[in-house]
Protein backbone atom coordinates (compact mmCIF):
# COMPACT_ATOMS: atom_id res chain seq x y z
CA UNK A 1 0.00 0.00 0.00
CA UNK A 2 1.38 3.47 -0.77
CA UNK A 3 2.79 4.90 2.28
CA UNK A 4 4.16 8.16 3.37
CA UNK A 5 6.12 8.60 6.35
CA UNK A 6 7.51 12.08 7.96
CA UNK A 7 10.85 12.07 10.04
CA UNK A 8 10.80 14.83 11.98
CA UNK A 9 13.76 14.80 14.18
CA UNK A 10 14.47 18.06 13.46
CA UNK A 11 10.40 19.35 14.19
CA UNK A 12 8.52 20.43 11.82
CA UNK A 13 7.04 23.63 10.13
CA UNK A 14 5.02 23.99 7.16
CA UNK A 15 7.78 24.97 4.65
CA UNK A 16 9.91 22.37 5.83
CA UNK A 17 6.94 19.85 5.17
CA UNK A 18 6.00 21.64 1.44
CA UNK A 19 9.44 21.13 0.47
CA UNK A 20 10.14 17.63 1.35
CA UNK A 21 7.24 16.77 -0.25
CA UNK A 22 8.19 18.99 -3.63
CA UNK A 23 11.11 16.52 -4.06
CA UNK A 24 8.74 13.46 -4.23
CA UNK A 25 7.77 14.47 -7.88
CA UNK A 26 10.09 14.31 -10.20
CA UNK A 27 9.62 17.57 -12.39
CA UNK A 28 9.35 20.18 -9.03
CA UNK A 29 9.01 23.29 -11.23
CA UNK A 30 5.73 21.72 -13.03
CA UNK A 31 4.42 21.52 -9.59
CA UNK A 32 5.47 25.46 -8.16
CA UNK A 33 3.85 26.37 -11.07
CA UNK A 34 0.80 24.30 -10.16
CA UNK A 35 1.34 26.59 -6.82
CA UNK A 36 1.55 29.76 -8.18
CA UNK A 37 -1.82 29.28 -10.26
CA UNK A 38 -3.40 28.14 -6.57
CA UNK A 39 -4.47 32.06 -6.27
CA UNK A 40 -3.33 32.92 -3.16
CA UNK A 41 -3.46 37.28 -3.50
CA UNK A 42 0.51 38.70 -3.45
CA UNK A 43 1.68 35.27 -3.02
CA UNK A 44 5.05 33.49 -5.29
CA UNK A 45 6.43 30.54 -4.60
CA UNK A 46 10.19 29.99 -5.27
CA UNK A 47 12.15 26.53 -4.68
CA UNK A 48 15.87 27.03 -3.95
CA UNK A 49 18.11 23.96 -3.26
CA UNK A 50 19.64 24.16 -0.15
CA UNK A 51 22.08 22.24 1.96
CA UNK A 52 21.98 21.31 5.76
CA UNK A 53 25.25 19.38 7.05
CA UNK A 54 26.26 18.08 4.13
CA UNK A 55 23.12 17.24 3.34
CA UNK A 56 21.29 18.27 -0.14
CA UNK A 57 17.48 19.28 0.13
CA UNK A 58 15.10 21.90 -1.39
CA UNK A 59 13.81 25.31 0.50
CA UNK A 60 10.16 26.27 -0.35
CA UNK A 61 10.25 30.14 0.35
CA UNK A 62 7.08 32.40 -0.23
CA UNK A 63 7.35 35.85 -1.24
CA UNK A 64 4.21 38.12 -0.39
CA UNK A 65 4.60 41.26 -2.23
CA UNK A 66 8.15 40.50 -3.63
CA UNK A 67 9.29 40.20 0.28
CA UNK A 68 9.65 37.18 2.09
CA UNK A 69 9.08 36.28 5.87
CA UNK A 70 11.85 36.13 8.13
CA UNK A 71 12.73 33.10 10.84
CA UNK A 72 8.61 32.06 10.64
CA UNK A 73 8.17 35.43 12.52
CA UNK A 74 4.71 34.82 10.87
CA UNK A 75 4.17 32.04 13.43
CA UNK A 76 4.42 34.49 16.45
CA UNK A 77 2.89 37.77 15.67
CA UNK A 78 5.42 39.88 13.94
CA UNK A 79 3.96 39.53 10.16
CA UNK A 80 2.92 42.33 8.60
CA UNK A 81 0.71 40.66 6.04
CA UNK A 82 -2.10 39.85 8.65
CA UNK A 83 -5.22 37.89 7.73
CA UNK A 84 -7.18 38.64 11.03
CA UNK A 85 -10.42 35.82 11.36
CA UNK A 86 -10.81 32.25 10.75
CA UNK A 87 -13.67 34.04 8.49
CA UNK A 88 -10.94 35.72 6.35
CA UNK A 89 -9.39 32.62 6.06
CA UNK A 90 -12.15 30.54 5.12
CA UNK A 91 -12.66 33.70 2.42
CA UNK A 92 -9.08 33.08 0.72
CA UNK A 93 -9.91 29.14 0.25
CA UNK A 94 -12.56 29.77 -0.93
CA UNK A 95 -11.63 31.33 -3.96
CA UNK A 96 -8.43 29.26 -4.31
CA UNK A 97 -7.88 27.46 -7.71
CA UNK A 98 -8.01 23.73 -5.92
CA UNK A 99 -9.67 20.53 -5.38
CA UNK A 100 -12.77 21.21 -3.06
CA UNK A 101 -10.92 18.20 -1.08
CA UNK A 102 -7.69 20.61 -1.17
CA UNK A 103 -9.89 23.49 0.30
CA UNK A 104 -11.65 21.17 3.00
CA UNK A 105 -8.14 20.15 4.34
CA UNK A 106 -6.59 23.62 4.53
CA UNK A 107 -9.49 24.35 6.57
CA UNK A 108 -9.66 21.51 8.64
CA UNK A 109 -5.97 22.51 9.66
CA UNK A 110 -7.14 26.01 10.13
CA UNK A 111 -9.76 25.06 12.45
CA UNK A 112 -7.12 22.82 14.48
CA UNK A 113 -4.81 25.54 14.39
CA UNK A 114 -8.07 28.03 15.34
CA UNK A 115 -8.90 25.79 18.37
CA UNK A 116 -5.42 25.47 20.02
CA UNK A 117 -5.03 29.17 20.06
CA UNK A 118 -8.42 29.98 21.60
CA UNK A 119 -7.36 27.04 24.26
CA UNK A 120 -3.70 28.51 24.74
CA UNK A 121 -4.73 32.00 25.24
CA UNK A 122 -8.24 31.53 26.53
CA UNK A 123 -10.18 33.61 24.05
CA UNK A 124 -13.16 31.86 21.54
CA UNK A 125 -12.48 30.69 18.88
CA UNK A 126 -14.33 33.71 17.01
CA UNK A 127 -11.83 36.24 18.51
CA UNK A 128 -8.75 34.60 17.14
CA UNK A 129 -7.00 36.96 15.71
CA UNK A 130 -4.32 35.22 13.42
CA UNK A 131 -1.06 37.15 14.55
CA UNK A 132 0.56 33.78 15.11
CA UNK A 133 -0.24 31.89 12.14
CA UNK A 134 -2.43 34.65 9.64
CA UNK A 135 0.03 35.54 7.56
CA UNK A 136 -0.78 34.99 3.81
CA UNK A 137 2.63 32.79 3.79
CA UNK A 138 1.62 30.66 6.62
CA UNK A 139 -1.84 30.17 3.99
CA UNK A 140 0.77 29.47 1.41
CA UNK A 141 2.65 26.77 3.72
CA UNK A 142 -0.55 25.23 4.13
CA UNK A 143 -1.92 25.46 1.17
CA UNK A 144 1.32 23.75 -0.23
CA UNK A 145 1.13 20.45 1.85
CA UNK A 146 -2.93 19.84 1.48
CA UNK A 147 -2.31 20.22 -2.32
CA UNK A 148 0.49 18.15 -2.93
CA UNK A 149 -0.79 15.44 -0.86
CA UNK A 150 -3.73 15.35 -3.17
CA UNK A 151 -1.28 14.69 -6.05
CA UNK A 152 0.30 12.12 -4.37
CA UNK A 153 -2.46 10.53 -2.55
CA UNK A 154 -0.81 8.29 -0.64
CA UNK A 155 -2.73 5.09 0.63
CA UNK A 156 -1.46 6.22 4.59
CA UNK A 157 0.43 8.93 6.32
CA UNK A 158 2.41 8.16 9.12
CA UNK A 159 5.14 10.52 11.09
CA UNK A 160 7.97 9.77 13.44
CA UNK A 161 7.69 11.20 17.05
CA UNK A 162 8.26 15.15 16.81
CA UNK A 163 10.76 17.30 18.12
CA UNK A 164 9.82 20.74 19.31
CA UNK A 165 13.25 21.68 20.34
CA UNK A 166 13.81 23.80 23.48
CA UNK A 167 14.30 27.10 25.24
CA UNK A 168 11.90 29.76 24.62
CA UNK A 169 10.56 31.95 22.13
CA UNK A 170 9.63 35.46 20.74
CA UNK A 171 5.98 36.51 19.89
CA UNK A 172 2.91 38.79 20.65
CA UNK A 173 2.52 37.77 24.01
CA UNK A 174 5.84 38.20 24.78
CA UNK A 175 8.07 35.28 25.89
CA UNK A 176 7.05 31.96 25.72
CA UNK A 177 8.54 28.50 26.40
CA UNK A 178 9.10 26.17 23.68
CA UNK A 179 6.95 24.15 22.98
CA UNK A 180 4.89 27.83 22.61
CA UNK A 181 1.28 27.13 24.06
CA UNK A 182 -0.83 26.82 20.85
CA UNK A 183 2.21 24.02 19.40
CA UNK A 184 1.96 22.17 22.67
CA UNK A 185 -1.72 22.14 22.57
CA UNK A 186 -1.80 20.73 18.85
CA UNK A 187 0.58 18.11 19.89
CA UNK A 188 -1.60 16.25 22.95
CA UNK A 189 -1.92 13.07 22.28
CA UNK A 190 1.30 12.80 20.19
CA UNK A 191 4.49 11.53 21.12
CA UNK A 192 7.14 14.45 20.83
CA UNK A 193 10.27 15.30 22.76
CA UNK A 194 12.29 18.52 24.02
CA UNK A 195 15.64 17.05 22.51
CA UNK A 196 18.79 19.37 23.34
CA UNK A 197 18.54 21.76 20.75
CA UNK A 198 17.79 25.50 21.98
CA UNK A 199 15.14 27.16 19.29
CA UNK A 200 11.77 26.45 18.30
CA UNK A 201 11.79 23.36 15.85
CA UNK A 202 8.05 22.29 15.60
CA UNK A 203 5.81 25.37 15.10
CA UNK A 204 2.12 25.43 15.81
CA UNK A 205 1.26 24.82 11.54
CA UNK A 206 3.86 21.78 11.46
CA UNK A 207 2.22 20.34 14.24
CA UNK A 208 -1.69 21.32 12.76
CA UNK A 209 -0.42 19.85 9.73
CA UNK A 210 1.08 16.39 11.16
CA UNK A 211 -1.82 16.77 13.63
CA UNK A 212 -4.72 16.71 10.65
CA UNK A 213 -2.85 13.68 8.05
CA UNK A 214 -0.70 11.68 9.95
CA UNK A 215 -2.87 8.39 10.86
CA UNK A 216 -0.26 7.46 13.45
CA UNK A 217 3.01 8.21 14.65
CA UNK A 218 6.03 6.06 15.55
CA UNK A 219 8.86 4.36 13.88
CA UNK A 220 9.43 3.92 9.78
CA UNK A 221 7.35 0.71 8.95
CA UNK A 222 8.68 -2.21 6.69
CA UNK A 223 8.64 -0.61 3.40
CA UNK A 224 10.06 -0.39 0.39
CA UNK A 225 10.99 3.22 -0.48
CA UNK A 226 10.70 4.25 -3.70
CA UNK A 227 11.12 8.15 -3.63
CA UNK A 228 12.96 10.19 -0.39
CA UNK A 229 11.97 14.43 0.00
CA UNK A 230 14.66 16.28 2.22
CA UNK A 231 12.61 19.74 3.08
CA UNK A 232 15.53 22.41 4.68
CA UNK A 233 14.41 24.69 7.43
CA UNK A 234 15.68 28.20 7.56
CA UNK A 235 18.18 28.00 10.40
CA UNK A 236 21.26 26.11 10.86
CA UNK A 237 22.44 23.71 13.70
CA UNK A 238 24.65 21.03 14.27
CA UNK A 239 22.35 18.68 13.43
CA UNK A 240 20.76 18.81 9.88
CA UNK A 241 17.67 21.01 10.31
CA UNK A 242 15.30 19.38 7.95
CA UNK A 243 12.10 16.75 7.29
CA UNK A 244 12.54 13.59 5.69
CA UNK A 245 9.40 12.31 3.30
CA UNK A 246 10.00 8.54 2.47
CA UNK A 247 7.56 7.45 -0.30
CA UNK A 248 6.73 3.91 -1.02
CA UNK A 249 4.92 0.76 -0.51
CA UNK A 250 4.21 -1.26 2.52
CA UNK A 251 2.78 -4.54 3.69
CA UNK A 252 0.71 -5.04 5.74
CA UNK A 253 1.36 -2.97 8.85
CA UNK A 254 3.13 -3.67 12.31
CA UNK A 255 1.56 -2.64 15.28
CA UNK A 256 2.52 -2.53 19.20
CA UNK A 257 -0.48 -3.84 21.33
CA UNK A 258 -0.40 -4.38 25.17
CA UNK A 259 -1.01 -7.68 26.49
CA UNK A 260 -2.59 -8.00 30.37
CA UNK A 261 -3.02 -11.82 31.38
CA UNK A 262 -4.64 -12.84 34.17
CA UNK A 263 -5.75 -16.31 35.91
CA UNK A 264 -9.25 -17.31 37.59
CA UNK A 265 -10.42 -20.31 39.22
CA UNK A 266 -13.76 -19.21 40.87
CA UNK A 267 -15.56 -17.33 38.30
CA UNK A 268 -19.08 -18.83 36.24
CA UNK A 269 -18.85 -19.10 32.45
CA UNK A 270 -20.99 -16.43 32.46
CA UNK A 271 -19.46 -13.39 34.62
CA UNK A 272 -16.36 -14.28 32.79
CA UNK A 273 -18.52 -13.60 29.32
CA UNK A 274 -19.90 -10.68 31.21
CA UNK A 275 -16.15 -9.27 32.08
CA UNK A 276 -15.28 -9.97 28.33
CA UNK A 277 -17.94 -7.97 27.43
CA UNK A 278 -17.24 -4.84 29.65
CA UNK A 279 -13.45 -5.32 28.40
CA UNK A 280 -14.11 -4.60 24.79
CA UNK A 281 -16.28 -1.87 25.34
CA UNK A 282 -14.36 -0.51 27.92
CA UNK A 283 -11.59 -0.65 24.71
CA UNK A 284 -9.49 -3.86 24.59
CA UNK A 285 -8.65 -4.01 21.06
CA UNK A 286 -8.94 -7.97 21.24
CA UNK A 287 -10.29 -10.95 24.47
CA UNK A 288 -9.91 -14.17 25.02
CA UNK A 289 -10.05 -17.25 27.10
CA UNK A 290 -7.81 -20.37 27.25
CA UNK A 291 -8.72 -23.25 29.75
CA UNK A 292 -6.23 -23.45 32.22
CA UNK A 293 -4.74 -26.35 34.69
CA UNK A 294 -4.22 -24.36 38.00
CA UNK A 295 -2.86 -25.49 41.34
CA UNK A 296 -3.64 -28.78 42.66
CA UNK A 297 -4.97 -29.97 39.88
CA UNK A 298 -7.90 -27.13 39.54
CA UNK A 299 -10.00 -25.99 36.48
CA UNK A 300 -9.64 -22.50 35.81
CA UNK A 301 -9.37 -19.71 32.77
CA UNK A 302 -6.45 -17.78 31.56
CA UNK A 303 -7.81 -14.44 30.40
CA UNK A 304 -6.23 -12.82 27.97
CA UNK A 305 -6.96 -8.79 27.11
CA UNK A 306 -5.17 -6.97 23.80
CA UNK A 307 -4.86 -3.28 24.19
CA UNK A 308 -3.21 0.20 23.18
CA UNK A 309 -0.33 1.21 25.29
CA UNK A 310 -2.25 4.36 26.03
CA UNK A 311 -5.08 2.43 27.41
CA UNK A 312 -3.20 -0.15 29.60
CA UNK A 313 -3.85 1.69 33.12
CA UNK A 314 -7.97 2.07 32.59
CA UNK A 315 -7.59 -1.86 31.71
CA UNK A 316 -5.96 -2.59 34.23
CA UNK A 317 -8.66 -1.15 36.64
CA UNK A 318 -11.63 -2.90 34.84
CA UNK A 319 -9.81 -6.50 34.55
CA UNK A 320 -9.89 -5.93 38.90
CA UNK A 321 -13.51 -4.80 39.01
CA UNK A 322 -14.90 -7.57 36.58
CA UNK A 323 -12.86 -10.26 37.43
CA UNK A 324 -11.80 -12.20 40.42
CA UNK A 325 -7.94 -12.25 39.90
CA UNK A 326 -5.83 -10.64 42.53
CA UNK A 327 -2.59 -10.23 39.94
CA UNK A 328 -2.11 -9.41 36.21
CA UNK A 329 0.78 -9.91 34.03
CA UNK A 330 1.91 -7.24 31.21
CA UNK A 331 4.13 -7.60 28.68
CA UNK A 332 4.65 -5.61 25.19
CA UNK A 333 3.56 -7.84 21.82
CA UNK A 334 4.21 -6.57 18.58
CA UNK A 335 1.38 -7.71 16.01
CA UNK A 336 1.77 -8.07 12.03
CA UNK A 337 -1.57 -7.27 10.93
CA UNK A 338 -2.46 -7.02 6.96
CA UNK A 339 -4.37 -3.69 6.02
CA UNK A 340 -8.00 -3.83 6.31
CA UNK A 341 -10.81 -1.91 5.13
CA UNK A 342 -14.82 -1.94 4.59
CA UNK A 343 -15.95 -1.73 1.42
CA UNK A 344 -19.94 -1.51 1.15
CA UNK A 345 -21.79 -2.90 -1.66
CA UNK A 346 -25.43 -2.58 -3.52
CA UNK A 347 -26.95 -6.06 -4.12
CA UNK A 348 -30.15 -7.47 -4.15
CA UNK A 349 -30.71 -7.66 -1.02
CA UNK A 350 -29.66 -4.38 0.12
CA UNK A 351 -26.59 -2.79 1.10
CA UNK A 352 -23.77 -5.32 2.37
CA UNK A 353 -20.58 -4.25 4.00
CA UNK A 354 -17.30 -6.79 2.98
CA UNK A 355 -14.18 -6.58 4.75
CA UNK A 356 -11.15 -6.45 2.32
CA UNK A 357 -7.54 -7.68 4.07
CA UNK A 358 -4.65 -7.56 2.27
CA UNK A 359 -0.31 -7.37 3.07
CA UNK A 360 2.37 -9.95 2.78
CA UNK A 361 1.09 -10.89 -0.58
CA UNK A 362 -2.52 -11.80 0.37
CA UNK A 363 -5.64 -10.65 -0.37
CA UNK A 364 -8.80 -12.07 1.22
CA UNK A 365 -12.61 -10.68 1.78
CA UNK A 366 -15.19 -12.06 4.02
CA UNK A 367 -18.72 -10.45 4.20
CA UNK A 368 -19.69 -8.65 7.67
CA UNK A 369 -21.48 -11.62 10.23
CA UNK A 370 -24.56 -8.96 10.55
CA UNK A 371 -24.93 -8.26 7.10
CA UNK A 372 -24.84 -12.17 6.26
CA UNK A 373 -26.75 -13.03 8.69
CA UNK A 374 -29.63 -10.52 7.52
CA UNK A 375 -29.85 -11.62 4.04
CA UNK A 376 -30.16 -15.18 5.31
CA UNK A 377 -32.98 -14.72 8.01
CA UNK A 378 -34.97 -12.52 4.81
CA UNK A 379 -34.53 -15.43 2.74
CA UNK A 380 -34.89 -18.08 4.87
CA UNK A 381 -31.51 -20.00 3.79
CA UNK A 382 -28.49 -20.76 5.41
CA UNK A 383 -25.78 -18.56 6.15
CA UNK A 384 -23.16 -20.36 3.81
CA UNK A 385 -26.03 -20.23 0.90
CA UNK A 386 -26.47 -15.84 1.81
CA UNK A 387 -22.83 -15.95 1.88
CA UNK A 388 -22.82 -17.51 -1.68
CA UNK A 389 -25.40 -15.45 -3.01
CA UNK A 390 -24.13 -12.30 -1.68
CA UNK A 391 -21.08 -13.16 -3.53
CA UNK A 392 -22.44 -14.09 -6.76
CA UNK A 393 -24.12 -10.35 -6.62
CA UNK A 394 -21.13 -8.78 -5.74
CA UNK A 395 -18.35 -10.38 -8.17
CA UNK A 396 -20.58 -12.00 -10.45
Amino acid sequence: MKTLYFECKMGAAGDMLGAALLELFGDGKAVIEKLNSLGIPKVKYIAESAEKCGIKGTHLSVKVDGEEEDEHMHEHGHSHHSASSLNDIKNIVSSLNAPEKVKSDINAVYALLADAESKAHGVPVSEVHFHEVGALDAVADIAAVCFMLDLLSPERIIASPVNTGSGSVKCAHGILPVPAPATAELLKGIPSYGGDIESELCTPTGAALLSHFAEFFGSMPVMKTEKIGVGAGKKDFEKANCVRAFLGESEGETDRKVELVCNVDDMTAEEISFAQERLLSGGAADVFTVPAGMKKSRLGTQLTVLCEPDKKDEIIKLIFRYTNTIGIRESEVKRYVLNREIRTFQTPYGEVRIKVSRGYGVERSKIEYDDAARVAASLGVSLEEARRLINEAVYG
